[in-house]
């Protein structure tokens, strides 16, 4: 048996994990493994690399994807094409990990080409699972940041507003800011109340704080528009957020009448290597669909269902993105907290 083995979309922590979990499992049980390079261009391409057991050792402890990866070219039109490729290939089977442009690039080959699909994103906003991996590393991530960043707004008299990925969902600025003790979390399923918000910040200002850090995610909108930082054509979502941060911060110093500062992680929450959580689950998402492989379970995704790793439709993971439920037992333990929500 011959399986490859690629990895699309964006880069989250734990992707290398995948590779090494899954080239092992099937290398220890007597199949091959093909690399392909750079997402589906590298079936287009025919840019693939020999994995073995060696090359992919240590893999796991490193950030991005040793087998590069891109989110600007999917299969649409070119299914055929892909098809023909892939076969030149000499495959009988891949295993894919991405978020759901990978996946929607899935369904459209489904029919015609054995395929595992394995879901990431640390936005963890993914229909059909419960949970992805990299999104812990990168709220660990966020948390450090506003703990780091209190020592600076407190020295200052400041208030600062962090920003986070996440686009229209908010996990990472709920996760990453509840671990950091945040004094506000900004979630893009809830309304901003501006005026609300203000007066939260004079409360705690009033009753001696010095600084603030508040933990706002991209995909806010201020006066009923999201902030877009740019225009990206030919990508699966063109429009780039950012920016919500550097708003929020002119107009609250406007009304708190104290200096206030934005910081924007962008990309570092991408960058950071596996934390225990993400290696365990990234290695055991890899192996299960190597198990899979080796059994002739073919056309399903790996989903995160109910404290264990299920075989479900890949369907399952074309749904609208999964959002916070403003009674999310999560979002009502930050409100006890004292944390703005």
């Amino acid at each position: 048996m011959k399986v490859g083995i690629l990895t699309g979309g964006g880069d989250a922590p734990g992707l290398n994990g995948v590779i090494e979990s899954a080239t092992k499992f099937l290398n220890k049980n007597g199949a091959d493994v093909i690399g392909i390079m750079d997402g589906f261009e590298g079936v287009f391409n025919s840019n693939t690399i020999p994995l073995d057991s060696l090359s992919v050792d240590g893999a796991y402890q490193t950030a991005g994807t040793i087998l590069g990866t891109s989110n600007k070219r999917g299969i649409g039109d070119d299914a055929e094409e892909f098809v023909e490729r892939f076969n030149q290939l000499g495959l009988d089977g891949l295993i894919a990990a991405g978020g759901d442009g990978t996946f929607k690039a899935l369904g459209e080959i489904a029919d015609k080409v054995n395929i595992l699909g394995i879901p990431k994103t640390i936005d963890n906003d993914l229909a059909g699972t419960d949970m992805t991996f990299g999104h812990y590393t990168a709220c660990s991530l966020i948390s450090r940041s506003i703990a780091t960043l209190k020592h600076s707004a407190n020295a200052h008299k400041r208030v600062i507003i962090l920003e986070t990925m996440g686009r229209t969902a908010g996990w990472l600025a709920l996760n990453g800011g509840r671990a950091g003790y945040s004094d506000a979390i900004l979630i893009p399923e809830r309304e901003l109340d501006l005026k609300t918000l203000i007066s939260h910040c004079k409360n705690k200002l009033s009753k001696g704080k010095r600084g603030l850090v508040i933990c706002a995610s991209e995909g806010v909108k201020y006066n009923g528009k999201t902030s877009v930082k740019r225009i990206v054509e030919g990508a699966p979502e063109k429009e780039r957020l950012g920016g919500i941060s550097e708003i929020l911060a002119q107009a609250l110093e406007e009304e708190l009448s104290i200096e206030c500062r934005n910081v924007i992680l962008g990309h570092l929450q991408r960058s950071e290597p596996p934390e225990i959580f993400d290696k365990l689950f990234s290695m055991e998402l890899g192996s299960k669909a190597a198990e899979l492989a080796l059994s002739g379970v073919w056309n399903k995704g790996l989903a995160y269902k109910n404290c264990g790793i299920k075989a479900v439709e890949l369907r399952d993971f074309s749904a609208p993105p999964r959002l916070i439920d403003q009674q999310n037992d999560t979002v009502n333990q930050a409100k006890h907290l004292g944390i703005y929500m």
